[in-house]
């Protein structure tokens, strides 16, 4: 792999918690390679296929959940660092693995779970997603987690809190001192971006809660439709939506790509240690960030605060509120080998995390009266 000198080399990671000798070369896996097979093969990836992006599982069969979603970031991200001459792999690992840790029921049962746990440390889905890969999964006989490589956890933990990043050691220490991660985590954040604005576009037209004509409220959406609807006159609105949606993400790609390829040469970096110390240089330019908050504003606006999806959003708060308070009651409830040397709380907070919204759902009918 021809990667540039400021991108995270194959062989140069900082390691892993516990050491494992170093794969034969004959093999064809790098580290990262590596973690992104674990991240696969974990139970926590499988269960993404039925937790909430924006709509419940059981609203469609079309609309995106939590695993199709970091399929879309692994792509768009794998895209963008080949041409930057990034480590493909990498930013592949971090995006599949980024959402491993948010609740059933999406951001409500984030918030949900947040508030009930305010009094004991509170509750960070990218906190959640690293405790899932370092200690929740239980696949391994040496030692708990997935065992991944610095790099791929430090790519996971997006945000964290300066209390919870003192206890991090090495990996907290950039929320502490202020300095960035590598270029592959800062991709795949905006890579996040960019799928789910995109698809949550597709997916609020498809379910009747947006229209094609709001959507020209929103200037990204307004020019490539009128480039769309000259290069390709009369198509059904299915394929407009489609091929919008399609441009609206080139368009955005290729913004990134170009502002990045500016600010590192503006800013010149040598390595992974110059990029650390450096403020971001993976950016949208300043207009196509003001083109994209404006949309993430509108879809904010107009669908995740949608009368049928605030509905949704109370009662799934409700259920895991519910959940959270029986367990508090009845602790013998949960799985008696659940991580029995964490306090309770914390317990039940990686218990419900841990579901699905079927099997949230299913707990909620059985255990709360």
């Amino acid at each position: 792999m021809n990667l540039a000198s400021y991108a995270v080399q194959e062989n140069a990671s900082i390691g892993r918690v516990h050491a494992e000798p170093i794969e034969p070369t004959q093999s064809g896996r790098s580290p990262f390679q590596r973690d992104r097979d674990r991240i696969i093969h974990s139970t926590a990836f499988r269960r993404l296929e039925y937790k909430t992006q924006v709509f419940l599982n059981h609203e469609g069969d079309h609309f995106r959940n939590r695993l199709t979603h970091s399929l879309e970031v692994a792509q768009i991200g794998r895209a963008v660092a080949r041409r930057l001459k990034l480590n493909e792999d990498l930013v592949e690992a971090i995006s599949l693995a980024h959402d491993l840790g948010h609740t059933p029921f999406g951001h409500a049962g984030q918030d949900a779970l947040n508030e009930c746990m305010k009094p004991y440390g509170g509750f960070e889905h990218n906190l959640q997603s690293l405790w899932v890969v370092d200690f929740l999964e239980e696949r391994y006989a040496r030692w708990d987690g997935l065992n991944l490589s610095f790099e791929t956890r430090e790519g996971i933990l997006k945000h964290c809190s300066h209390k919870n990043a003192q206890a991090l050691g090495l990996l907290g220490e950039r929320f502490i001192q202020g300095t960035q991660p590598s270029l592959e985590a800062q991709l795949a954040n905006l890579a996040d971006e960019i799928a789910y604005n995109n698809h949550d576009i597709d997916d609020g037209i498809r379910s009747g809660l947006l229209t094609i004509d709001q959507m020209s409220e929103v200037g990204l959406w307004r020019d490539q439709k009128e480039k769309v609807e000259n290069a390709f006159p009369g198509l059904s609105d299915r394929r407009l939506v489609y091929e919008v949606v399609r441009h609206i993400i080139h368009v955005l790609v290729d913004d990134l790509v170009k502002e990045t390829q500016r600010r590192i040469q503006l800013f010149n970096p040598l390595s992974v240690d110059d990029v650390r110390k450096q403020k971001p240089l993976v950016a949208f330019s300043d207009h196509m960030r003001e083109q994209a908050t404006e949309m993430k504003r509108f879809l904010f606006k107009n669908l995740y605060r949608h009368p049928q999806v605030n509905a949704m959003t109370k009662k799934a708060s409700e259920m895991i509120v519910s959940l959270f308070h029986h367990y508090e009651k009845h602790p013998k409830d949960l799985p008696i080998d659940f991580r029995p040397n964490d306090e309770i709380y914390r317990r039940i907070s990686h218990y419900i995390a841990g579901m699905t919204d079927r099997y949230a759902n299913k707990e909620f009918q059985k255990l709360v009266p």
